[in-house]
C-alpha cells in the first residue's frame, strides 16, 4: 500500500495539481508539471511557504510566467486574436513558462528570439508579434492583477524591446493603371468587393461581413451609409462607412442579390478577399505588368495585399487634398468622435471629399462598366 499524499493535490492526466485552500491568502490551483507525488509535494510545500510569507511578512508571492499566461488566455478568451495569442504563447512556454515573473526580459528571452530566427526561420514582425503577447502578460501582471493582499503580480514591468523589422512588407497604394490591370484579372464578385474597398477605407472583414441591415438612409442627402457595429471593428468604435458615387455604384448592382449580406458569391456569404482567386489574379496581373507599362513589375505590385486597398485609398485622399480629420474619419481611424454626432452638413461634406477620388467621370455606372467587363477594363 502507497503512502498517503500530502491534502491539496490531485492527480489528473497522470500529473499532480495543487488544489489547496491557504488561510489568509486564498486558493491555491495549478499545475507541478510532475507525475511524480514526492515532487509535487515539495512543489506544494514551496508554494505553502511562499503564501505564508505574503501573508506574514507581505512579501510578494513568486508566480511563473506560465501562471499569468494561463490568467491571460482564460480571462480574455472572447478576444478575436484570442487563439493567435494562445499560439503565441504556447511556442515561447518551453523558453519561459517556468521562470517566475520577475525573470522574464530581454536577456531570458533571447533563446526563443534566436531559435525563431534560425531555426524556424520566421521573420521578425512574425517574433515581434509572439514579443507582444508576452509583453500584454508582463503588463496586466504589474497593473492589473492583485493577489489576497492587493498586491500585483509583478513589482515593474521590464523594457521588453522588439526587433527592428527592417524586412517588413511597406504599403503600396496603386496608381490608376495599376488597379486596372489588377482589378482586370479578378473574378466579377472578387472585382466588387476590391472595388469597394479602395473607395471606402475599409477593412477586408468590414467587407465581406456588411450586412444590409446596417445601412441607414440619410433622406436629406439622398443617400445613405453604413454603420458597422463595434464588437466587429478594430478599433472597437461604430464604424461609418460614407459613400462615394463608385460605391454607390457597386451596392446597386448587389442590392438584390442576397436579402442579409451585401457581397456573396453564388449566393453565399464570402469569407475573404484575398483567398486563391485573388492570388491566382495578383500573379496573372504581375507577369503582365512589364508588357503592359514597359518596366519591370515592382516587388510591391507583384505581393500586393487586400490591405493595401485601404493604404490606396487614404493615400488618394490625401493627394485629392482632404483633410487629416476628414481622412481619419473616412478611414475609420479612432478619433474619440462617434457615429451619431454626425450631422447631414458633416456627411456631405465627407461624401464629397470621398468623390474626389471617384478618377475619371463618365457617363456610365463606374461599377457597371467594370464588371461588364470584368477580364478586359477599360473604365472605372
Amino acid at each position: 500500500m502507497g503512502r498517503r499524499r500530502s491534502p491539496g493535490l490531485v492527480k489528473r492526466g497522470g500529473i499532480w495539481h495543487i488544489d489547496k485552500q491557504i488561510k489568509g491568502f486564498g486558493r491555491l490551483c495549478e499545475s507541478t508539471g510532475t507525475c511524480k507525488l514526492a515532487e509535487a509535494e515539495a512543489v506544494l510545500a514551496l508554494r505553502i511557504e511562499t503564501a505564508r510569507q505574503a501573508v506574514v511578512f507581505g512579501i510578494r508571492p513568486t508566480r511563473t510566467f506560465r501562471e499569468a499566461a494561463t490568467r491571460y488566455l482564460n480571462e480574455y478568451r472572447y478576444k478575436r486574436s484570442i487563439d493567435r495569442d494562445a499560439y503565441d504563447l504556447k511556442i515561447v512556454d518551453p523558453f519561459i513558462g517556468d521562470l517566475s515573473l520577475n525573470q522574464v526580459h530581454d536577456g531570458t528571452l533571447q533563446a526563443f528570439i534566436l531559435h525563431r530566427l534560425r531555426k524556424d526561420r520566421v521573420t521578425e514582425g512574425s517574433v515581434n508579434r509572439s514579443l507582444a503577447v508576452v509583453r500584454r502578460v508582463l503588463n496586466l501582471s504589474a497593473r492589473k492583477w492583485r493577489d489576497e493582499q492587493g498586491k500585483t503580480w509583478l513589482d515593474t514591468v521590464p523594457l521588453i524591446e522588439m526587433l527592428p523589422n527592417i524586412n517588413a512588407r511597406r504599403p503600396y497604394p496603386l496608381s490608376w493603371q495599376e488597379q486596372r490591370l489588377l482589378f482586370s484579372e479578378l473574378a466579377p464578385h472578387l472585382v466588387r468587393m476590391a472595388l469597394f474597398k479602395v473607395n471606402t477605407g475599409t477593412r477586408e472583414q468590414e467587407v465581406v461581413r456588411l450586412q444590409w441591415d446596417w445601412e441607414i438612409q440619410i433622406p436629406e442627402l439622398n443617400t445613405s451609409v453604413f454603420v458597422v457595429p463595434r464588437e466587429l471593428v478594430k478599433n472597437k468604435d461604430d464604424r461609418l462607412i460614407v459613400l462615394n458615387r463608385v460605391a454607390k455604384s457597386v451596392l446597386d448592382e448587389v442590392r438584390h442579390n442576397h436579402r442579409v449580406r451585401v457581397f456573396t458569391y453564388a449566393g453565399q456569404p464570402v469569407k475573404r478577399i484575398g483567398n486563391a482567386g485573388w492570388q491566382r489574379a495578383r500573379k496573372r496581373a504581375a507577369r503582365r505588368y512589364e508588357s503592359e507599362f514597359g518596366i519591370a513589375c515592382p516587388d510591391g505590385f507583384r505581393r500586393f495585399r487586400v490591405h493595401d486597398l485601404k493604404h490606396t485609398y487614404g493615400r488618394r485622399l490625401r493627394a485629392a487634398g482632404v483633410s487629416l480629420e476628414d481622412r481619419q474619419d473616412l478611414l475609420g481611424h479612432k478619433s474619440g468622435k462617434i457615429t451619431t454626432e454626425y450631422s447631414a452638413p458633416e456627411l456631405a461634406n465627407l461624401i464629397e471629399a470621398s468623390n474626389r477620388v471617384c478618377g475619371k467621370k463618365s457617363r456610365k455606372t463606374p461599377a457597371l462598366t467594370l464588371i461588364r467587363t470584368a477580364r478586359n477594363i477599360v473604365s472605372l
